[in-house]
């Protein structure tokens, strides 16, 4: 096995020890150690995807080298190594871009505890991205839920003490379906690890007696992770917690923290059950209507808001039916345009949260958009930053969220049964997005404002903005190298 097989552990370990040692740090060492840990896993990560391109292969890596059921298995191949790269990069920049609104924002005595929370949860998606064990799974699934909590409530005011409440209800009925469907896996499997799951499913559905408790398995883990994930209906929770968190707070929750539910749940589709299976039963039909129904409603509602981190946060809700819209048609098409879409998504978002917490900050620490007419004035950076995200997302050619909408259409006319409705739900959602978007884009240039003098940013907040632009531009020229690493990484799943 080659050394750079136990990166994937060593970032899994390296993010559990920053989160133990900053609980007995200051807060800018906490700061300090947690930019190196998160630059020392961004290497580790990337180092084993440039490996894994140059010899693609699916590696199952042993803790402690105990077999099942007395150790843990971590499994991965080209596209398990390009999530975490990518998650670890939206991370790093974010934490970075934000640091300044961190120190701001929350109690001095709490920031140590914040980024004690920050590293668990990047311990967590690690876990959620790697892990060929479905308890192992779940446990990460609270651990991620917890940690979600905590960074959110870390801002001390009324609105995210409730934002939290909502979360943590919504989150803990998402986990708990999730807990039962894996109770009957075991009950009917007697197996944990993915791969043995799958071999003895297939046994039982060979046996066609079998096929309505596994709709339930299926239902429920589907059910439960949409709910996590936010898809419509289970969003109510979203504005409160994303509007009210401190901006790289809520640049975490949006960009990345949702992903790592939606990763799980294609896994546990590929690698668990098997993608026959599910389109067999069917459950794909309601995630389907649930998806196009999450594409028009929360852009209709982001089109009411006028308080621009919620209306950032109702968008999302609209994109996570873009994403569900992928994996519902069954296909593998489907899944390769779902999982482009969350890598476009996890940077674009995180970059507009921090744009947003940018024009805010350089408007007195106000959200409304009359309150923030002029902004792009204070801040350009955070403007060009915002104008460039919002053109991501209605998918305007040569930024990064032309791409995930293009591969969603291509994804569609491989399901003749749903293409129409996906391209015509996709339109109207493209309209809705750039209404709203537009809008904020005219409300922030706008010189009706009284003070226009530029604002100084701290460097950290100039220099992360500055990556999330390129990084942002380079994907939309070069998706093209993205989505080939999906394919190829998904034949390994």
């Amino acid at each position: 096995m080659p050394f750079v097989a136990n990166f994937p552990f060593f970032s899994i370990i390296c993010m559990m020890v920053c989160g133990i040692i900053s609980n007995v740090l200051k807060s800018k060492k906490a700061c300090i150690l947690n930019i190196i840990g998160l630059s020392l896993c961004l290497v580790m990560n990337f180092a084993l995807l440039v490996y894994l391109l140059q010899n693609p292969q699916q590696i199952t890596f042993m803790m402690g080298h105990f077999p099942a059921p007395w150790g843990n298995e971590i499994r991965f191949g080209p596209l398990e190594a390009l999530l975490a790269t990518v998650f670890t990069f939206v991370m790093l920049v974010s934490l970075v871009t934000g640091r300044h609104d961190i120190f701001t924002d929350i109690p001095d005595r709490k920031i140590n505890m914040y980024y004690v929370m920050v590293n668990l949860l990047m311990t967590s998606l690690y876990a959620l991205v790697y892990t060929n064990d479905l308890f192992t799974a779940y446990v990460f699934v609270e651990i991620n839920t917890l940690t979600a909590c905590a960074i959110v409530m870390a801002k001390e005011n009324g609105q995210t003490i409730t934002a939290t409440i909502k979360y943590l209800i919504m989150s803990l009925l998402g986990s708990g379906l999730f807990l039962i469907s894996i109770i009957l896996i075991y009950d009917l499997t007697g197996h944990l690890l993915m791969v043995n799951i799958h071999a003895a499913m297939m046994e039982l559905m060979a046996d066609r007696s079998y096929k309505l408790p596994v709709t339930i398995i299926v239902g429920l883990l589907s059910v439960g992770m949409a709910i996590k994930s936010a898809l419509f209906p289970f969003h109510s929770w979203l504005s409160g917690a994303h509007g009210s968190a401190t901006t790289p707070s809520s640049a975490i929750l949006s960009g990345l923290v949702l992903k790592g539910y939606i990763v799980l749940l294609i896994k546990v589709y590929y690698r668990v059950l098997g993608t026959e299976i599910v389109a067999s039963l069917k459950v794909c039909n309601v995630l389907f209507v649930l998806a196009i129904l999450a594409m028009i409603i929360g852009s209709l509602d982001a089109i009411k808001e006028t308080h621009i981190k919620r209306m950032i946060a109702y968008s999302s809700v609209a994109q996570m039916g873009y994403i569900y819209a992928g994996i519902s048609l069954g296909t593998n098409a489907g899944y390769i345009a779902a999982f482009f879409h969350m890598i476009v998504h996890a940077l674009t978002k995180s970059m507009l949260f921090s744009s947003a917490g940018g024009l805010a900050t350089a408007s007195d620490h106000k959200y409304h958009f009359k309150e923030l007419e002029g902004s792009a004035y204070r801040n350009p950076i955070a403007a060009v930053a915002f104008v460039i995200g919002s053109l991501s997302m209605i998918g305007i050619p040569f930024f990064a969220g032309f791409g995930a909408k293009y591969y969603l259409v291509v994804a569609a006319m491989t399901n003749k049964s749903k293409m129409w409705v996906v391209l015509f739900t996709l339109a109207i959602s493209t309209v809705l997005n750039a209404i709203y978007y537009i809008n904020a884009i005219a409300c922030i240039f706008s010189r009706t404002g009284t003070d226009l003098a530029k604002r100084k940013n701290p460097k950290t907040y100039t220099f992360g903005m500055a990556v999330f632009i390129i990084a942002n531009v380079a994907l939309g020229l070069f998706y093209q190298k993205i989505v080939d690493i999906i394919v190829l990484g998904i034949n390994f799943l």
